[in-house]
């Protein structure tokens, strides 16, 4: 008793189809929000670096009004906000190990 052909086939693309694994959630570096937070870090100490207080560009010597403990406050603040939006978006996603 030999199976027909089209049976065997069958069977294989189901077997193959219960071995793939999907994820629901891109990778994090293939994101716009990824894009985003790369930008406004960047944003934030180019800002940093470039406002000064008198605004004639002698970088601060007259009062800094953008000091950099501020702006690494912003960039902290910019990491968890990205973190939590990693995390929002991977709450409903299941792990190829619970699959």
């Amino acid at each position: 008793m030999t199976s027909s052909p089209a049976s065997t086939n069958q069977r294989d693309i189901n077997a193959a189809e219960r071995r793939r694994v999907h994820d629901e959630t891109k990778p994090a570096f293939k994101t716009t929000e990824f894009i985003a937070y790369v930008v406004m870090v960047l944003g934030v100490l180019i800002a940093s670096l470039v406002v000064d207080g008198n605004g004639n560009g002698d970088n601060g010597s007259g009062g800094d009004f953008f000091r950099a403990d501020r702006a690494w406050l912003y960039v902290t603040m910019l990491t968890i906000g990205y973190l939590v939006s990693r995390g929002l978006a991977k709450a409903g996603s299941r792990s190829a190990h619970n699959a």
